[in-house]
């Protein structure tokens, strides 16, 4: 029981920090973000360095995952989507593989509300910044108004209620599950976790993923929706 409130107590007082070369103190949430990120770099760099007309079985998974997610893209945002797939792709790939770092022992980084709440900012600067780009300045207005006026108030209210509720929907799934496993480990260390850790590390990072962008792109199509866009 020590142990348990421990753990609870160490992730309620929130991430910890890492001293870099003994200069400064970085939190460990940050220090995991890098590591994600010079992964996905490296990865990228070698997956793709020798693509060819015959392809490998991994350059097959490749383009299979790529096609399916272009394909998401195409069938959800109209004309434009290979504007905004690169983007929406490289989002994806972080904040999966931000989930998944606890499948090698290192807390993942979307338990830390700042990196979740800069992920959903990310995302509504996203949606209404497109929203204004394709519509233009009154046009992005007008889009508030529909496809009522009195609707207005709510339509204004969504501007916050949509990162929050991306922000919280990532950040209250990955650190619950986070918190049920540093427990389940602390009561049963041996052979018990692996099931438990194969849906809240990996089935569950992998699903709170797909909803992150799942919703972005929905609400991103709800911006810049026309008749023309859906007649492409």
């Amino acid at each position: 029981m020590e142990e348990i409130n421990a753990v609870l107590q160490e992730i309620m007082a929130g991430t910890s920090n890492v001293s870099v070369l003994g200069l400064f103190n970085v939190p460990s949430s940050i220090v995991a973000s890098w590591g994600v990120m010079l992964f996905l770099v490296i990865a990228s760099i070698f997956l793709t360095r020798n693509l060819k007309k015959n392809p490998s079985k991994s350059q097959v998974i490749l383009e299979a995952g790529i096609g399916f997610f272009y394909n998401l893209c195409k069938q959800n945002l109209g004309k434009h989507w290979r504007t905004y797939a690169p983007w929406l792709g490289t989002i994806a790939l972080y904040i999966l593989f931000s989930n998944l770092t606890s499948l090698v022992s290192v807390p993942p980084p979307t338990k830390d509300l700042s990196i979740t709440a800069t992920l959903a900012l990310l995302s509504l600067l996203f949606i209404y910044g497109n929203q204004f780009l394709y519509h233009g300045l009154l046009g992005g207005l007008k889009r508030f108004t529909e496809p009522m006026v009195f609707l207005l108030p709510i339509n204004l209210m969504e501007i916050a209620i949509r990162p929050i509720s991306l922000c919280m929907r990532l950040f209250g799934n990955i650190v619950g599950g986070y918190i049920l496993m540093e427990m389940i480990i602390c009561v049963a260390p041996a052979i018990v976790p692996v099931p438990f850790s194969l849906y809240f590390d990996l089935f569950d990072g992998i699903l709170q993923t797909v909803v992150f962008i799942f919703l972005t792109i929905l609400f991103t199509h709800e911006s810049i929706h026309t008749e023309e866009s859906v007649a492409h």
